[in-house]
């Protein structure tokens, strides 16, 4: 059992930190010391409670320093670790429980959890490297929740507490972490990931009271935090209509879609040069990232996602790009169809287009997967258009990607109905959201009376869209 494994750089970092906040919630400070206090109490309840290297758990926790020490802990002692994303459906958080065969953590629990005695010893990290570190569950292109395993050995590789790791682009990041706004859940894999950047960079990892943009960010005084395509929209357009003081902004970190390099643009004017634009997937960890200097200084730079570092191995093949990278997942928990389809010999393959220009610059041209990204959350088209076919009044549907301002994309429905039978949209929407959750649920409903084919006989879903010849009238749920 190394010694090095994770998350023993964060155990080290936050034992040797004394006085020093490390998290803000309200009036509350924590100190480092009193951090790692919390986490080595938490670590002795879960072992109290016979959960080992091996033994999952299944984190349902709130925004708060306990639930920060409960995810540390729960690594810490070596358990395969999922958090269980708040806007699951409870058909959706059943089946992900009894395929993990997990153990649920929600506060309630995490309080007897935290109340065991604390030894004051050193605490050591207990997982095996090539055990299931991380299962992260995303929207499934069959309707279910998909998770992606990573092993200790992918997160003991990764470079978010060791400073001597960090790309150029992180480097430049990693000192505009000093208040670091959270929200969501803090085993999120994005939300934790810049957290420990935070702290290894010295700084301070503060809650969203309120959690809303920009309120936040003035009331915390945050310096940095990760930001959606939709809601960076609309902070654009609230600083142009009616400005803040985000003069303590330092970072917004754009997670989701891909960003048009004329918004990027118009953020980077409103804003200022705070906007990092990052690329990753939740199988890869992040693969490149474009800083606000470099989108500044070069057009080239501003229409792409940035160059990925070394220690990020690309390679397109026929227009569809593969990665390799030190903390990648190895596989779809339970699904090993769907992994031999896309853990490649080594590589992972994105499922997305996309070309490297001259200079190195990685740029995304679209998908090779039936996928729209609403706040980034990832939704598959198929689920939905299953859930809608069962309609009575439904023969045919068939779901888009649009982009929007709220959301980074939206999902939109074409219905060819049954004949002389009219959809109930709203019925629809409630049964998607049941069924799936709300991210899946249609912005707008079409009905149409064919779908358009395309060359090679099948459904051509690109001709759909506003004005298309196919529709019957353009009707539309709003």
């Amino acid at each position: 059992m190394s010694p090095d494994v994770w998350p023993q750089a964060v155990l080290d970092l936050l034992a040797t930190g004394g006085d020093r906040p490390v998290f803000e919630d309200g009036d509350q400070i924590v100190t480092a010391a009193g951090m790692s206090a919390l986490i080595r109490r938490t670590a002795a309840g879960f072992r109290a409670a016979g959960i080992g290297p091996g033994d999952g758990v299944a984190l349902r926790l709130g925004v708060t320093a306990p639930a920060f020490a409960a995810t540390i802990a729960a690594f810490a002692v070596g358990a395969r670790v999922s958090g269980i994303r708040p806007d699951l459906t409870p058909a959706q958080l059943q089946d992900l429980l009894s395929r993990d065969d997990a153990v649920l953590v929600d506060d309630a629990r995490l309080a007897g959890l935290a109340a065991a005695p604390d030894d004051g010893g050193p605490l050591v990290a207990g997982g095996r490297p090539q055990d299931i570190a991380r299962i992260t569950y995303t929207s499934g292109s069959t309707g279910g929740a998909k998770g992606c395993v990573q092993t200790y050995a992918a997160m003991t590789a990764a470079w978010a507490a060791y400073p001597d790791r960090w790309p150029p682009a992180i480097a430049e990041l990693a000192p505009r972490l000093r208040r670091y706004l959270v929200f969501g859940s803090l085993s999120s894999q994005v939300m934790l990931e810049y957290g420990v950047l935070a702290l290894a960079a010295g700084g301070t990892l503060v809650v969203a009271r309120p959690p809303t943009f920009p309120e936040a960010i003035v009331t915390q005084r945050a310096t940095a935090s990760v930001i959606t395509v939709g809601k960076l929209y609309q902070l654009v357009r609230d600083q142009r209509a009616n400005p803040v003081d985000l003069s303590s902004l330092r970072a917004l970190m754009v997670s989701g879609s891909p960003l048009h390099p004329g918004r990027l643009a118009e953020a980077l004017d409103v804003l200022g040069p705070v906007v990092f634009h990052g690329y990753g997937q939740t199988e890869t960890g992040m693969i490149s990232m474009v800083t606000p200097a470099e989108m500044l200084a070069s057009p080239a730079a501003l229409a792409s996602v940035g160059r990925p570092p070394a220690a990020v191995d690309v390679s397109v093949r026929d227009g569809e790009l593969y990665v390799r990278t030190p903390g990648q997942a190895s596989s779809y928990w339970g699904d090993p169809v769907e992994s031999a389809e896309v853990f490649v010999d080594g590589w992972v393959r994105t499922r997305d287009l996309a070309a490297l220009d001259a200079e190195g610059h990685l740029r995304l041209l679209g998908r090779a997967r039936d996928v729209i990204i609403v706040n980034a959350c990832l939704v598959y088209a198929g689920p939905i258009e299953r859930v809608l076919a069962t309609d009575p009044d439904v023969a045919e549907a068939y779901v888009v990607s649009r982009p929007d301002d709220g959301t980074g994309e939206a999902v939109h429905a074409y219905l060819v109905p049954v004949a002389g039978r009219s959809p109930d949209f709203d019925a629809l929407r409630e049964l998607v959201t049941a069924r799936l959750g709300g991210a899946a649920a249609p912005r707008t409903m079409t009905l149409i009376d064919r779908v358009p084919i395309g060359a090679g006989g099948k459904p051509d879903k690109a001709a759909l869209g506003p004005g298309s010849p196919h529709g019957a009238g353009g009707v539309h749920s709003s």
